[in-house]
């Protein structure tokens, strides 16, 4: 069974920083790729970033420059880390995984951000 688990989310001041962490179990992020999305309140779910397995990685446009996506040796978490965050990033950000057994979606981890 694959299960996804976001973390690293809480209430951060403007121009401030966070990483997301998403733990993979039943897969890996060596040989699958991943996504970050987010989801306000009233709002649609938008793609922040992917990680590919090649490590080609894209970004929304909205996170350019200070959006990072990366994964960890092993291939065991992926991460979302977030630099000069602004008012408009607060959402609830998912991972999500495509594999050959199915789409996958963690159940998110909240990113306030707030003064």
């Amino acid at each position: 069974q694959v299960h996804l688990v976001e973390s690293g989310g809480g209430l951060v001041q403007p121009g401030g920083s966070l990483r997301l962490s998403c733990r993979a179990a039943g897969i890996n992020f060596r040989f699958n790729s991943m996504a970050w999305y987010r989801q306000a309140p009233g709002k649609e779910r938008e793609l922040v970033a992917n990680l590919t397995r090649s490590d080609g990685n894209n970004y929304a446009d909205f996170v350019k420059g200070r959006f990072t996506v990366s994964r960890d040796a092993p291939g065991n978490t992926a991460y979302l880390q977030m630099t000069s965050l602004k008012a408009e990033d607060t959402a609830t950000y998912y991972c999500h995984a495509n594999t050959k057994w199915g789409a996958f979606w963690g159940r998110g981890t909240q990113v306030t951000v707030s003064s």
